[in-house]
């Protein structure tokens, strides 16, 4: 990151207000926790903040299934009964459970990664984040993983619009799956995936071999990794390969996904990294 980077940042206070359920590790009230960091430390200070706009059915069907979203818009708490078979379909259930305000919380999330990426094609920043964004496991046609609305997907696809390359990379330590199946035929975003893999681990795909397919072939690279893995060694292997992506790939944006559950002593996590050790590998990204 250069001193002199423009950084767009949004937030809206509303996502923290969802309420996933007891015992339900998605906690998004940690997001309004972030933000009050953020503000303490000043460093509100050094980015342009914006309160991004809630996406339009029609924007969220840009890659979701029109079905589904129509779905997320009609479902609530008190219908639930009503829709067993819909439910099953789209996957709504313990991981992905139907909460109050759902479709709001979907529309704020997807909504930032949207403007995101169109401040970034409007070349009104260097640099733009969004917190509530990164729920990379959304599939076209249903939930998966905590995640309901692919946003990332949906920012890929504005970025597209002005960018002839994207790179996409996830630190995460699940692997990033409905991004990588969204893009597993073109050749226009190549994905990287950090991430364990193994012993059912969740979702249970990226393995090594899983490269792309026809156009999209050697497109998406993953990279799984064992339990334990600590600092050093996550950013060597991040910093060699990063470097060679993108030289040989020459981006023209980067979207990178900071999964914190690849932080040690996380919930569902398995890795052994400090925050200096993720800090590392986004600062490399950043510097490029």
């Amino acid at each position: 990151m250069r001193s002199k980077d423009r950084i767009s940042y949004f937030y809206d206070g509303d996502v923290g207000s969802v309420y996933f359920g007891p015992n339900h590790p998605m906690k998004p009230h940690r997001l309004c926790m972030t933000h009050h960091l953020v503000l303490s430390y000043e460093l509100h200070n050094k980015m342009e903040i914006y309160r991004p706009h809630k996406a339009y059915p029609v924007e969220l069907a840009q890659f979701h299934s029109a079905d589904y979203v129509e779905f997320l818009h009609r479902i609530n708490p008190d219908t639930l009964h009503l829709y067993s078979n819909e439910l099953a379909r789209y996957n709504l259930g313990e991981d992905c459970p139907v909460f109050d305000n759902l479709f709001e919380f979907c529309q704020i999330y997807a909504g930032g990664t949207i403007d995101a990426a169109n401040r970034l094609n409007n070349q009104s920043c260097d640099i733009a984040i969004n917190w509530a964004g990164g729920l990379h496991h959304a599939k076209k046609c249903g939930a998966s993983g905590f995640c309901y609305i692919n946003d990332l997907v949906l920012g890929i696809l504005e970025l597209l619009k002005h960018h002839a390359r994207v790179l996409y990379i996830d630190i995460d330590v699940h692997h990033g799956d409905g991004v990588e199946e969204a893009f597993f035929y073109t050749d226009r975003v190549m994905t990287v995936s950090f991430h364990k893999y193994g012993d059912y681990f969740f979702p249970g795909t990226g393995d090594v071999k899983e490269v792309g397919d026809r156009e999209g072939k050697y497109y998406a690279i993953n990279v799984p990794l064992k339990d334990g893995i600590d600092d050093s060694s996550f950013t060597r292997l991040f910093k060699t390969i990063i470097a060679k992506v993108v030289e040989m790939y020459q981006p023209g944006v980067i979207v990178l996904q900071c999964g914190a559950d690849s932080l040690a002593g996380d919930r569902l996590g398995c890795f052994n990294l400090s925050i200096d050790g993720a800090r590392l590998g986004t600062r490399n990204v950043l510097d490029m």
